[in-house]
């Protein structure tokens, strides 16, 4: 994981602790693509952290790297209080994809899920919160994607997954048990459900 911060925010870590690494961004750009490769490559640190004083310079710079691509996608949640998750290409994931020119963020979100899903009846609640995720297309262009995730809600009903999307398997389980049991999940993915699972649950009990 990658994090950009401001110099307020950073908490310099004990000597010895080698899990997480924290960096001072010089201001040069390329110097912040040592650390993008870093994070893509690395399995030791938990963490890279580049802070600086200005830290909407330092988002600028990163953000030109790249090439922007925005998607959005939901998290379904049905009467029993489960959650729709979908498997595709080795690994667990959650419906998404990228917005068409001249759509609305919502708009697109549920396109997604009905299309990689088969969900037909979707009610959206509400806004969980935006991802970011590096890549390189065919190209070998680099490419930063934005997701806009929310919060949906539907009858649990029978699953069609999106087979020319490369999705192999659609099912309702129940959240916390299949977060309990590691499955290979990306990280941006594992985020919003230990969000909705630790945060947005909890704050409205």
């Amino acid at each position: 994981m990658l994090v950009l911060a401001s110099r307020a925010e950073v908490t310099i870590p004990k000597a010895g602790d080698e899990t997480d690494i924290i960096a001072m961004y010089s201001g040069k750009p390329k110097f912040l693509l040592n650390y993008v490769d870093l994070a893509e490559k690395n399995s030791v640190h938990k963490s890279i952290t580049i802070y600086a004083d200005d830290v909407k310079k330092l988002k600028k710079d990163f953000q030109g790297l790249f090439k922007i691509v925005k998607a959005a996608g939901g998290l379904v949640i049905n009467e029993h209080y489960e959650g729709l998750v979908i498997y595709r290409r080795g690994f667990w994931d959650l419906p998404k994809g990228k917005i068409d020119p001249g759509e609305k963020k919502k708009a697109a979100a549920i396109r997604e899920v009905q299309e990689e899903t088969g969900v037909e009846e979707l009610t959206l609640e509400e806004k969980l919160i935006t991802t970011y995720h590096t890549y390189q297309d065919i190209n070998k262009k680099r490419v930063l994607k934005k997701t806009y995730w929310y919060l949906m809600k539907a009858d649990k009903v029978d699953l069609i997954p999106q087979a020319e999307e490369g999705i192999k398997k659609a099912k309702w389980v129940n959240l916390t048990e299949f977060m309990a049991n590691k499955p290979k999940i990306f990280r941006n993915i594992k985020d919003i459900i230990n969000y909705y699972n630790n945060v947005f649950l909890e704050e409205r009990v």
